[in-house]
């Protein structure tokens, strides 16, 4: 099989020194996998403990006359963090470190998991479960496929982002319109995007350890924004998955 080594393709035939880099590789991927899966773990302890522990949820959510649950000024201001910290981190931060990118890292899936307590008070914790399989086993396989295709899918990857964009507006502008056409449409195309973004993340990670030359500090920051990205593929596909599989409480 051919890997990505800096813009060259690695022959079929290893030696000694091409399966240390294998080897080398598979460490630094199971260390972002490794990431990714204690950052759901948090994610869910902080959505449990915001959406069944009644103290917490209440300074969180709020319940509409019509019975809809919101978001209250706090839980606002907790869903919209993570954005303000990346785009902190991404400005103020001169030369970022490894212990600097896992703390934005696990700030980041603290604060997802506290806003997501929202799914706890709107779906069934069954249909919870079965979504998070679901997504899981869909984000393992196209992850596999990220890593072992010989495909390039950096175009692929720059046409999902900008179907990204497009999906962030159709979001916003469905705010105000509560379409439930339009919601079906973001839910599929939601779906179909992330699950992209999965396969090409992965092979964006891959190719990335390649490109840092043995640099372990780098390697460390790599590992800590290579499992943010693939965490947000997840939380993502998850959330889209839930709108059609998962059962209301309501």
């Amino acid at each position: 099989m051919s890997d990505f080594n800096r813009g060259y393709t690695r022959p079929a035939t290893a030696g000694p020194a091409d399966m240390a880099v294998d080897a080398g590789l598979r460490a630094f991927m199971l260390g972002v996998f490794n990431k990714v899966g204690l950052g759901l773990v948090l994610s869910a302890a902080m959505a449990y403990l915001t959406g069944a522990y009644a103290p917490v949820t209440q300074l969180m959510f709020q319940q509409s006359a019509d019975g809809r649950v919101g978001f209250t000024l706090l839980g606002t201001i907790v869903t919209f963090a993570p954005l303000a910290i990346i785009l902190f981190s991404g400005m103020a931060m001169r030369s970022i470190t490894p212990r600097s990118s896992g703390i934005v890292y696990w700030s980041i899936v603290a604060l997802i998991g506290a806003s997501m307590g929202l799914l706890v008070l709107r779906y069934t914790g069954a249909s919870i479960a079965t979504t998070f399989l679901v997504t899981a086993a869909t984000f393992g396989s196209l992850s596999l496929v990220g890593y072992t295709t010989k495909r390039d899918l950096t175009g692929m990857g720059s046409f999902l982002i900008m179907g990204l964009v497009g999906l962030i507006i159709a979001m916003f502008v469905n705010m105000f319109l509560h379409s439930s056409a339009m919601a079906f449409i973001v839910n599929v195309l939601g779906v179909l995007i992330f699950a992209g973004l999965t396969a090409y993340d992965t092979q964006r990670l891959k190719m990335t350890y390649y490109s840092l030359g043995g640099n372990q500090s780098a390697m460390g920051v790599a590992t800590n924004y290579g499992a943010l990205s693939l965490y947000l593929d997840f939380i993502n596909l998850f959330q889209f998955l839930l709108a059609f599989m998962g059962g209301s409480r309501r």
